[in-house]
């Protein structure tokens, strides 16, 4: 009988070891992947305002008899511009928000509250991450880091729409034969870099989402353990 506990404490401290160093390598390897998409969320938020600022959504284009670069048009959601060839450029605020096409006032609203929900979902998982120590309760983290994935999945989703959205006014304005060569734009800078931070929002978030998962593991060990070992207990007994 003096054995068998004996052996019996060597399997319990066995398997706390065990549950010890398996909880220390899924907590290191969340902390690597709550890291990568803290950094892949900065970067995006970073995306989302650069593209939000600056009036590149929409340049100029230079096509058939439409050679004339003294000077290039471009546009934003806030401001459309001038730039002289000489580098001087003039810039104008749109005088009313009704007169502007409902793509851009879509755009507008949109990529506001993507900044938004991306810089409150930022903060929600730096709280819950496993790296910092602002929530003390293991098992709320995981809940705090789905909630701030899902944040991030929907203010990529938020950028992504109008962007593709005022690429696809664009793209068929060029191609209608109605519309004058002086009059048609292009594609500018900020559709490419609205496309990629929503990209990175989305795979941070995506990455935050699969890796949130509830600790449900350790209890449900010891409750395999000790069923297996009390059959043993009882027929040592008898």
């Amino acid at each position: 009988m003096c054995s068998h506990q004996n052996n019996t404490h060597k399997y319990q401290l066995l398997y706390l070891m065990n549950s010890f160093f398996l909880r220390s390598s899924g907590k290191m390897g969340s902390s690597a992947v709550q890291m990568a998409c803290v950094a892949l969320g900065v970067l995006g938020l970073l995306g989302v305002v650069v593209a939000c600022a600056l009036p590149r959504w929409r340049v100029s284009s230079f096509i058939g008899s439409n050679i004339v670069t003294a000077q290039n048009s471009e546009e934003g959601l806030w401001m459309e511009c001038v730039v002289q060839s000489t580098g001087q450029q003039q810039c104008k605020n749109y005088d009313s928000i009704l007169v502007l096409p409902s793509d851009l006032q879509a755009a507008r609203a949109m990529t506001i509250i993507s900044c938004m929900l991306a810089t409150l979902s930022l903060l929600i998982m730096f709280c819950g991450a496993d790296f910092t120590t602002c929530v003390q309760n293991e098992d709320a983290k995981p809940k705090i880091n789905l909630v701030g994935g899902v944040g991030l999945l929907l203010a990529g989703l938020l950028v992504i729409i109008p962007v593709s959205w005022s690429a696809h006014i664009t793209v068929r304005d060029f191609n209608n034969p109605l519309i004058p060569a002086t009059m048609k734009r292009e594609m500018g800078a900020c559709i490419y870099l609205g496309w990629a931070a929503g990209v990175l929002l989305l795979l941070a978030g995506g990455l935050l989402c699969c890796f949130s998962r509830p600790r449900s593991g350790g209890s449900g060990g010891t409750a395999k353990y000790y069923s297996n070992s009390a059959p043993a207990t009882n027929k040592n007994y008898v």
